[in-house]
């Protein structure tokens, strides 16, 4: 059995831009130590590239909102199909233009959306 009670990420597109964000900051560290202008700035635009990546992919599905999911969506290939109408207080989606007006989501999606991290229920350890 798993420590955590509650899905937190590891999702496609979390892993997805993590790892094109080490690339870039290696180039970029890289350019840093050889004194390379160049270098530093194809380290940062990578870097640029991965937030793109990371985005376009939570748009699509491959990301997940913070918070609370059914145990069926805890995999990492399990896409979330709250995606297309966009999340409670996600700015991705917002900048988007998937967002809809606060008195359309339920009270369990904006309870969903300002659970600070960190935090558990009554009788529930976090981390």
């Amino acid at each position: 059995m798993s420590a955590h009670q509650y899905d937190e990420g590891h999702t496609v597109a979390g892993w997805t831009g993590f790892g094109i964000a080490t690339v870039g900051s290696t180039v970029a560290g890289v350019g840093v130590c050889a004194v390379s202008a160049l270098l530093i700035g194809v380290g940062l635009g990578i870097v640029a590239v991965s937030v793109l990546v990371t985005w376009a992919l939570h748009l699509t599905g491959w990301g997940k909102p913070p918070g609370r999911r059914d145990r069926e969506q805890w995999g990492m290939r399990v896409r979330d199909p709250s995606a297309r109408a966009g999340h409670a207080g996600c700015v991705g989606c917002r900048l988007a233009g998937r967002g809809r007006p606060a008195e359309e989501y339920t009270a369990e999606e904006r309870a969903i959306a300002v659970v600070p991290r960190g935090s558990a229920p009554a009788g529930e350890t976090a981390g």
